[in-house]
């Protein structure tokens, strides 16, 4: 299975489990020449950007720790041309996520992980 294939399951499954968590999608793959937002969602008046990192079960890594500091700093751009693009205020409040989702052999999902506020330095 290639790796399209796995980020598309695991996208999926992380809006479903968002949705059932009572969060309003409001964008899927944001995409500019600067990079991309997996998941835009809102809850309780916040905008949180979420980004979504799906690995096979029992791989080497967990999911979450592919978010290194270089893709810390973009998803903290992308959120500013995010909210500069929607013509919101860069003082709005903000937060960025991480979910990490975990499928066995036949890409079923096995665990999702929620990391709220997982960029807590964005400014």
């Amino acid at each position: 299975m290639n790796t399209k294939i796995l980020g598309s399951k695991g996208e999926e499954a992380a809006v479903q489990y968002l949705k059932k968590k009572g969060y309003r999608i409001l964008e899927r793959n944001f995409k500019t020449k600067w990079g991309e937002l997996d998941i835009v969602v809102q809850k309780d008046g916040k905008i949180i950007f979420v980004e979504v990192k799906t690995l096979r079960q029992k791989s080497d890594f967990a999911p979450e720790d592919q978010v290194n500091f270089k893709k810390k700093q973009q998803l903290i751009k992308m959120a500013q041309i995010y909210l500069s693009y929607k013509h919101l205020s860069l003082d709005i409040d903000y937060q960025i996520d991480i979910v990490a989702i975990e499928v066995d052999w036949a890409v079923e999902v096995v665990n999702v992980k929620h990391f709220k506020n997982a960029i807590a330095d964005h400014g």
